[in-house]
């Protein structure tokens, strides 16, 4: 248990940034998920950049690794440009 309260703080602030972190990471991943399972490209055209710019935001902060989000925004180029 942290004794000072310098200690103690920074536990609050890893707490605090673990849930935003969290939030964030988990409304990205549904919103992949929902672009993969899109089968209308005019829609998954549209919302591609919003996912691919959460992703880079994601990076950013190195919620996630930049290779991963690079991976992730590839694949899902790829499969958005394979809908007919």
């Amino acid at each position: 248990m942290a004794h000072h309260q310098s200690a103690k703080k920074k536990i609050r602030q890893i707490e605090a940034r673990r849930l935003h972190n969290k939030f964030y990471a988990r409304t990205t991943r549904n919103a992949v998920r929902a672009l993969r399972a899109m089968s209308v490209k005019s829609e998954a055209e549209t919302m591609f950049p919003k996912v691919a710019k959460m992703l880079d935001k994601l990076a950013k902060t190195n919620v996630i690794h930049a290779n991963k989000a690079a991976n992730l925004k590839s694949s899902l180029a790829k499969h958005v440009n394979q809908l007919s």
